[in-house]
């Protein structure tokens, strides 16, 4: 009798969900390293490599999944799109990461893979970790997150046992300074909240963090009945360590952490306890937004998708126009009772623009990796959303379908979004200036002005310095997220606007002269903006220069020479009035 052919072996599920974890584990190793590696940079003021840094570990993830993906549809063959083999393997993957710690990030990776390989629209719970825990409401009973320092009368010798604690491997320019500073700050603190006698304990997160040019001890003062931030920015300058600024406020700790922020490099193994101890100083703080502070942008992007879902299937909400004024580039629209932003490409811009929809996803992935500065909305991407159909206006849907249907396509009852960006919602500059009382507009007026030059500082140009393109935070910071037109300052040529030779060109309705792309006539920007004469004045009196071509082109070679401007999330303590007690900007 003839043997008969065997049917292929089924690949194992146990094997799959292995490799997914190992392919994590991998990828995880190599951002830890890549974190680690901030510490060497700040002790040798290796700037530029901290910058590099960024960059590499961003795109760390897209990688790993990528790798993996080739590797398994290569391995598995034709049952790399088996559902029942994913099924199978979500399973056994779930029981291989039960007790892990950050089992989140695992999941997060796990439904990466599956939404390469099958294309996923939507969310797909047969093969996707699709529900979310939420954070313990205490913080682990152990001690290894946090240095603890017991208050026993003297705030100095606290302060000064807080700072023993860490070893940079550095000398102090004046260790007692910093401790008069940093101690000086804790007293102004706990005064304001009942008194030394109130205060118990000084507790930082024994990890350093670390962001561009510092590294910050982030911490708490817990007294007898509040718990209040203090964290301490060190500089390494030309001799030695220093204090730099001093963050005692939650309002100031919120920027630090914030969403126009670079993430920080911060070695967390687990990341939850450090959450958990943050979230315990911002509990307004979105977790997304915490997640992403600490370089952890895809659970970043996961917990804002699930919690802009949560709310619409609760709340009813819908979907409903935010432009104040309608934009040519990007179809805005929001929940009318949660903070985000949704915004969509056009299929047709208007013909003042001459961007393409390849230009403006370019800008927005330039962002993503670029230092923000404190300046730029972190605009997260997804691809192939789906929504129930209720949850638009009809508004909203008509300008979706009708205005950009290579992006937006109905499915049955629910509306699919093959690409789009969501960000924290903000107030548009120019609605602010409207309805907001008369020193609030100052206010506004000079921090869009700053605003324009800490962008121009980190390399960054808007481009379109029109109001609308601005936003104002609850913290009244000023912040730039409209990027169709941004691009880099040494990219530019910034001229003077050239005289007129004769009163018919003077009178004419078009330029005389040539304009190159890439021309910037600074002496212009103030005509377009719609300030009244008040607040032009004042523009024009604090941050005059930006309406100079020579500034630019000044600023522009020293950035082209390799010079480093600092943009700090604080005001540095020996600039304050009082030299202590600094606030953030």
């Amino acid at each position: 009798m003839s043997e008969q052919p065997r049917e292929p072996a089924r690949p194992d599920a146990d094997a799959c969900a292995k490799k997914i974890d190992e392919a994590f584990a991998t990828y995880n190793f190599h951002f830890r390293t890549v974190t680690q590696r901030a510490a060497g940079r700040f002790r040798n003021r290796d700037w530029v490599g901290s910058q590099q840094d960024a960059v590499q570990r961003i795109e760390l993830y897209d990688r790993a999944v990528n790798r993996l993906v080739a590797l398994l549809r290569a391995e598995l063959g034709d049952s790399a799109r088996d559902r029942s083999l994913w099924t199978a393997t979500r399973d056994s993957y779930a029981n291989r990461i039960r007790n892990y710690l950050d089992r989140d990030f695992h999941e997060t990776f796990f439904n990466s893979v599956t939404r390469k390989i099958f294309g996923t629209i939507g969310v797909d719970p047969a093969i996707e970790f699709t529900v979310a825990r939420p954070l313990p409401h205490k913080q682990p009973s152990h001690s290894r997150i946090v240095h603890r320092h017991s208050y026993r009368g003297s705030v100095w010798r606290l302060l000064e046992d807080g700072l023993n604690s860490y070893d940079f491997g550095l000398p102090w320019k004046n260790f007692g300074g910093a401790v008069d500073l940093a101690s000086a700050a804790v007293e102004a603190s706990v005064a304001d909240r009942g008194g030394r006698y109130s205060l118990k304990r000084l507790e930082f997160l024994r990890p350093v963090f670390y962001r561009d040019y510092r590294a910050f001890l982030i911490g708490r003062l817990v007294g007898d009945d509040y718990v209040a931030p203090i964290v301490l920015a060190i500089r390494h300058g030309d001799e030695g360590l220093e204090i730099d600024g001093v963050i005692s406020t939650t309002d100031d700790l919120s920027i630090l952490l914030g969403f126009a922020r670079s993430y920080l490099h911060v070695d967390l193994d687990p990341v939850r306890d450090a959450v958990l101890f943050l979230k315990s100083l911002l509990p307004r703080k979105p977790l997304s937004e915490l997640y992403t502070s600490l370089g952890r942008a895809k659970q970043g992007k996961t917990e804002r998708y699930r919690t802009l879902t949560r709310h619409l299937e609760t709340t009813g909400d819908q979907f409903i126009d935010a432009a104040f004024d309608k934009g040519m580039v990007m179809i805005v629209f929001t929940p009318s009772r949660h903070p985000v932003v949704l915004k969509v490409i056009r299929d047709r811009f208007s013909s003042s623009k001459t961007v393409a929809r390849r230009d403006v996803e370019d800008r927005y992935r330039l962002v993503f990796k670029h230092d923000r500065a404190g300046r730029l909305v972190d605009a997260q991407e997804f691809r192939e959303l789906k929504f129930p159909r209720s949850c638009f206006s009809d508004e909203v849907l008509a300008e979706l379908t009708g205005e950009a249907s290579q992006t937006v396509r109905l499915d049955g009852d629910e509306v699919v979004l093959g690409h789009v960006y969501m960000e924290r919602e903000l107030t548009p500059l120019n609605q602010f200036l409207r309805n907001a009382p008369a020193e609030q507009r100052r206010l506004a007026v000079l921090d869009y002005g700053q605003a324009i030059r800490d962008l121009a500082a980190s390399n960054i140009f808007p481009g379109d310095l029109l109001l609308k393109n601005f936003g104002v935070t609850r913290h009244c910071r000023v912040i730039f997220y409209d990027y169709d037109e941004l691009c880099l300052v040494t990219d530019c040529n910034f001229r003077e606007l050239p005289a007129a030779q004769t009163m018919e060109e003077e009178m004419g309705t078009s330029d005389w002269y040539y304009v190159a792309e890439n021309d910037v006539f600074p002496e212009q920007f103030l005509t377009f903006l719609g300030l009244d004469d008040e607040l032009a004045a004042l523009f024009r009196s604090t941050h005059g220069e930006l309406l100079t071509a020579s500034f630019w082109r000044n600023l522009k070679s020293r950035i082209e020479q390799g010079e480093i401007f600092e943009v700090l999330p604080y005001r540095r303590v020996r600039q304050a009035a009082d030299g202590l007690g600094a606030a953030g900007q």
